[in-house]
């Protein structure tokens, strides 16, 4: 989102002494407070079933895909279309889990 001037916005650097429990309740908080539904069932059920057992480059890359346009997220998880270098991982991880959201079973 756009910040003053059409300056993209700078997101703010998590504290360094964050612990993992902290770090997982933001993380699926910011999972389930999206701007459209679709994306707040896929990532809010996503961060339910594998927030807690990735490791930490994965929530690295998990936490730069909550910085992306959700319209853009959905693509990449719903159509198969390349996400960013990157965010591939985590993008097919989400894939994955997606089904039946993104489309039918």
């Amino acid at each position: 989102m756009p910040g003053e001037g059409g300056v993209p916005l700078q997101a703010s650097a998590p504290p360094a002494d964050e612990s993992r429990e902290t770090r997982l309740r933001r993380l699926h908080m910011r999972s389930i407070r999206r701007g459209i539904k679709e994306m707040d069932l896929i990532l809010g059920d996503f961060a339910v079933r594998q927030l807690p057992h990735l490791e930490e480059s994965l929530l690295d890359s998990y936490e730069r895909l909550l910085h992306e346009n959700d319209h853009d997220i959905y693509l990449w998880v719903a159509t198969g279309q390349p996400a960013p270098e990157g965010l591939e991982g985590v993008v097919a991880l989400i894939r994955k889990g997606a089904s039946g959201v993104t489309r039918p079973e």
